[in-house]
């Protein structure tokens, strides 16, 4: 995992849970319903099957679910969830690639817009998608940030969100409009993405992509990304 861990902390500061605090071996997250990712414990040191139920009653008193994420090369810690009745959700693939393989083609004019704060029309668009209210807010806790909201046939088409850390530009939240899709939409976001990111200083692109999300993976890999990281979840069966 060692290779992996500047993409799982860029992952944790450019989409930061509300309060993340050390406790024990456990890293916790209170996620205030911004997501899994903002919400999941993580090992930060060696599990024992008695360290469950600390984090357990930890994120319980968090008003959580008790939720984990399971990195690649956890196969300890996966095994004793496993063995607790944890059920597998949402394989993940980090993907990475040089911001120079998208910053090769300029942008078209009024193509895409970086904006912070967002515009009425991103968050409906975002909203449209699922990215409510408290996604918004753990937008807005990171540092260095932008909106991107991009435009097509004249008239909105997608959203997006990024920021930085060290060196990695990271993108959430892509969301195409339905009638806006297969126009290539989603490639001038993460160019503009990448331009961005590397005003910034950052010499890497970088996405949290669902396994399931055929589709996207697809698009990101005839983009250049390419694998630096899995991590699933491990949810409570409460």
């Amino acid at each position: 995992m060692s290779e992996a861990r500047a993409f799982f902390d860029a992952g944790d500061a450019t989409w930061p849970a509300a309060r993340r605090l050390d406790h024990g071996p456990w890293t916790l997250r209170e996620g205030q319903g911004g997501g899994k990712r903002v919400s999941a414990a993580t090992a930060c040191g060696a599990i024992a099957d008695a360290d469950i139920p600390t984090a357990e009653a930890a994120m319980r008193a968090m008003g959580q679910r008790p939720l984990f994420m399971v990195r690649a090369g956890e196969d300890d810690l996966d095994a004793l969830l496993a063995a607790r009745g944890y059920g597998v959700v949402d394989p993940v693939t980090v993907l990475s690639a040089p911001i120079t393989r998208l910053t090769d083609v300029p942008l078209p004019p009024v193509t895409a817009f970086c904006i912070w704060e967002p515009l009425a029309i991103m968050t409906e668009v975002w909203a449209a998608g699922g990215v409510g209210p408290a996604r918004l807010a753990v937008m807005d806790r990171a540092a260095t940030k932008t909106g991107i909201l991009a435009r097509w046939n004249e008239k909105p088409a997608g959203v997006a969100f990024a920021a930085v850390h060290e060196g990695i530009c990271m993108v959430h939240a892509v969301e195409v409009l339905p009638h806006q899709q297969r126009q290539g939409v989603a490639t001038w976001i993460m160019r503009a993405a990448a331009h961005w990111g590397a005003a910034q200083g950052a010499d890497r692109l970088s996405v949290l992509c669902v396994e399931a999300n055929t589709r996207a993976q697809a698009l990101y890999a005839k983009l250049g990304f390419a694998p630096v990281g899995r991590y699933h979840y491990r949810q409570s069966p409460e």
